[in-house]
């Protein structure tokens, strides 16, 4: 099993979710984040002053997930979240090495 974080922008977050129930998984962790990366926040203007705004914000998904369906969520996250510009995001894979579900007491891809 795998486990992805994606660090994207909120406003495509309805994007990465229809690609999800696209690829078959309809099931994610969704948390309003903030950070920077290499865009090291923005810089705006207001009444003449400038302000420094050095965490932007973000959304972070999470899903656990097949071993077989890597490659195609991947994808899917890609094609959903990309914009072309600055600050699209980044995807984070993990392995995990077991899943229990509470409720019936399945195990590994059982539970997933």
């Amino acid at each position: 099993m795998k486990k992805i974080e994606a660090i994207i922008r909120p406003t495509k977050l309805a994007d990465v979710c229809a690609a999800f129930e696209k690829v078959g998984y309809p099931g994610m962790m969704v948390t309003e984040i903030e950070g920077h990366g290499k865009q090291k926040g923005l810089t705006q203007q207001w009444r003449g002053k400038e302000y420094k705004l050095p965490l932007l914000p973000k959304t972070k998904i999470e899903v656990v997930i097949k071993d077989q369906d890597l490659e195609k969520t991947v994808k899917a996250i890609r094609e959903a979240a990309y914009s072309g510009e600055m600050g699209d995001g980044k995807i984070f894979i993990y392995t995990i090495d077991d899943a229990v579900r509470i409720r019936t007491d399945e195990r590994g891809n059982a539970a997933v």
